[in-house]
């Protein structure tokens, strides 16, 4: 009969998923995962397999966490409500006492070597989604009138990934949550809407 593990693997996983937060993918070394996890290699590697294997799971967990911020948040009534709610959630994220500043898909992807450009291209490939996620909501603004005439859903996702990445950064460089969430009020305050985003939500409240 094999012997039970001695540790709990989600426990684990969650600290690994903080110390990919805090270091990147590349910072993070397995002595470095293996002490924070409480586990030794062997362990790992038979738990979560190499490293590689081990930061995919844990960005699972990360993105499931992002999801549910990004459901809810295309669920706004007009595309000012999505941009101040998925802003202002995003500035709380990346300022929660407890946790890496920041936000994992930016961090985790920069200065990658070229051993790693797997990892990288993932964590790319789930900022695209997100982004053609917020594409598609305003497009749907677009055809309901609710953007000015001339106005391109891609270009305002690209704008919003933009403001979004950009506060990761300034999070990890010592920025403050009242911070972020003043760079989220004005973000949401410029962006652009018609006279029927207006109204449309004024009747939502």
């Amino acid at each position: 009969m094999a012997r039970p593990r001695g540790f709990c693997e989600e426990e684990a996983l969650d600290k690994a998923l903080d110390l990919f937060w805090r270091h990147g993918y590349e910072g993070a070394s397995i002595a470095a995962l293996t002490e924070a996890m409480g586990i030794n290699r062997p362990s790992m590697y038979a738990t979560f397999g190499n490293k590689e294997e081990l930061f995919r799971k844990a960005l699972d967990r990360y993105v499931s966490i992002k999801n549910a911020i990004f459901e809810k948040a295309l669920a706004e009534p007009t595309g000012r409500d999505v941009v101040r709610h998925l802003l202002r959630k995003a500035a709380e994220m990346m300022t929660e006492p407890g946790h890496p500043v920041g936000c994992l898909a930016v961090q985790g992807a920069i200065s990658c070597s070229d051993e790693s450009e797997p990892v990288r291209q993932e964590l790319i490939r789930i900022r695209r989604g997100h982004e053609q996620q917020i594409r598609d909501r305003f497009a749907e603004e677009q055809a309901a009138g609710r953007l000015p005439p001339g106005t391109n859903p891609e270009d305002l996702a690209m704008l919003l990934a933009t403001i979004a990445n950009g506060m990761s950064i300034q999070a990890s460089t010592g920025a403050t949550r009242e911070q972020l969430l003043t760079v989220a009020e004005n973000a949401s305050r410029a962006w652009p809407q018609t006279e029927t985003a207006v109204t449309d939500a004024a009747a939502a409240e």
